[in-house]
This record gives C-alpha cells, structure tokens and sequence, in this order.
C-alpha cells in the first residue's frame, strides 16, 4: 500500500471514530437520564427494597443488587417499599427533576425506624435488579 492511501484510509477511520462516539454521545443525551437507586450497607439481609416509578413498579431490589435504568426529562416520583412490610410500613416517596444526559444516585437506608431514599454521590456497583414485568 502507498504512503498517500495510507494515510487516506487513517483518516477514514478516524473521521468514522469521531462520528461514532459523536452519535453514541448524542443518543445518550436525547433519551433521558440515568437513574440507579442502591441500598444502604446496613439495609437489611432479609429485606427487598420495591421500587416505583411515578406509581409504577419497576424493581424489586434484593441484597448486593442495585436498579439501574433511564429516565425522561422531566419530574418524577420516586417511592420505596422494604418487603416484606411486616410492620404495615407507608411508602417513602421522593419528587426529582432530571435533566438529560446526567446520572442521579439514590440510597435507600434507614433513620432509626423510617425508610429514607436519599440522593448520593458515591455509586457502589453491584449487580443489576432485573425489571418487574
């Protein structure tokens, strides 16, 4: 191969690089925001945390599992349920509004004998819950 075609076929395939990671960049943005609600350390061994979704059921989340999904822009409630529900515990029920493109964490733990779902800034991966279906 030439030096001149050579160079001709780098620059293919940097421009088809950039392009990509352009229209990757780009789909991510325009289909909402991420959302993973983990649970505290200390939740509870024996305990699920059910997630809804503006009063949808989207997850059931057991130890050493988190809820990782998307968003669309815009406000939201987010409500947690420790089961079983032994004690006849309400739901905790968290309004946000997302922006595209941006991450948000929450936590679910608790304050002495309340279920809180807080946001966080620190993500601690585990494996992810499938979806409630």
């Amino acid at each position: 191969m030439t030096t001149g075609m050579s160079r001709i076929l780098c620059i293919l395939v940097f421009a088809c690089a950039v392009f990509g990671a352009a229209s990757e960049i780009e789909a991510v943005t325009h289909r909402g925001a991420r959302l993973i609600v983990q649970r505290a350390p200390n939740f509870g061994n024996d305990l699920a945390i059910q997630l809804s979704i503006d009063g949808r059921k989207v997850a059931n989340i057991p130890r050493d599992q988190h809820y990782d999904g998307v968003l669309s822009s815009g406000r939201h409630v987010l409500t947690v349920l420790a089961l079983p529900n032994t004690e006849q515990r309400r739901p905790t029920s968290v309004g946000v509004t997302v922006g595209s493109g941006r991450t948000y964490i929450f936590t679910a733990g608790w304050d002495a004998t309340r279920l809180v779902l807080r946001r966080s800034k620190t993500y601690v991966p585990t494996t992810a819950a499938p979806p409630v279906r």
